[in-house]
């Protein structure tokens, strides 16, 4: 049985690691807040981009543009994995999350060709060392991501997929759903999918407008735009998702911190009442003797 010194030694051990697993908590727990609001600040801008597309989708040809094409291999060609993970751990499974979908995205389509792109450094050294080619990394995320983290992300996967390198492009990250709840997303984000008829021609009914310049390089400028406004739109989700996994994780660990305190000082008081126990039958013992 250990002695109260060690007992005393653990005791304090956890309750230091119970104050750094609190405060990351409240810390988590303030970041979590503004990144739920930046969140709901991209919304609109995403809704009016998708607006304004299907409204000049009505006045231009579609099928000419690179990006909304769908190439024949496009099921089972060259495809290019983007996966969002955190920089930092302390999260539970939610980067593990990530790289159990990545893998099994690679089991579902052996045949296909794959690389990857790895967004965080968590996602990098767990991913990294499986053997894929890595098309190209983006770590040291700032703590709020920006159009021009979206731009530098976007560009090597529209050029791969222009460039016929390519014949798809996945993206996987977390998507924030409450405090409690990450869902996993793989969704597809090259090539766009095309406004279908009846929706251009709903839009167009809403209003006559003059563009300048024209429809079509509103059209080009614009597709590249929804890429880098998808990919952001992920990296807020991810953002959200992790600060609200970091906060769920780190209160469990404080919960699971008190239940070993009153585990160790109820071994404690053991130890110290048979200790004491033992002085008192040698005390007793000792008179007798005399």
């Amino acid at each position: 049985m250990p002695s109260l010194i060690d007992m005393r030694r653990r005791i304090r051990a956890v309750k230091s690691t119970q104050q750094i697993t609190k405060a990351m908590k409240m810390v988590a727990a303030s970041k979590l807040r503004r990144a739920q609001e930046r969140v709901m600040s991209a919304r609109p801008f995403a809704e009016e981009v998708e607006r304004v597309r299907l409204s000049v989708a009505s006045r231009v040809d579609q099928t000419q543009h690179p990006l909304l094409q769908r190439r024949p291999g496009a099921d089972t060609g060259a495809t290019l994995v983007i996966a969002i993970t955190s920089d930092r751990g302390l999260c539970g499974g939610f980067n593990q999350n990530v790289v159990k979908a990545v893998g099994a995205f690679i089991r579902e389509n052996p045949s296909r060709p794959i690389s990857l792109g790895l967004v965080g450094r968590k996602g990098r050294d767990l991913l990294a060392r499986r053997g894929l080619p890595v098309r190209f990394q983006y770590v040291n995320l700032p703590k709020v991501a920006g159009i021009s983290d979206a731009e530098a992300i976007a560009e090597p996967a529209i050029a791969d997929f222009t460039d016929g390198k390519v014949d798809s492009v996945y993206l996987i990250y977390n998507e924030f759903k409450s405090v409690m709840q990450q869902q996993l997303r793989v969704k597809c984000l090259l090539p766009l999918a095309p406004v279908g008829e009846q929706e251009a021609a709903a839009a167009a009914s809403k209003g006559e407008y003059i563009y300048e310049p024209s429809p079509q390089e509103i059209f080009d400028v614009l597709l590249q735009r929804i890429v880098e406004v998808q990919i952001l739109h992920a990296l807020l989700e991810s953002s959200a998702g992790f600060y609200a996994a970091q906060m769920t994780a780190m209160d469990a660990a404080t919960r699971n911190s008190a239940d070993m305190i009153e585990s160790l000082t109820l071994t404690m008081n053991k130890v110290r009442q048979a200790a004491i126990t033992r002085e008192i039958i040698e005390v007793v013992s000792g008179a007798e003797a005399l």
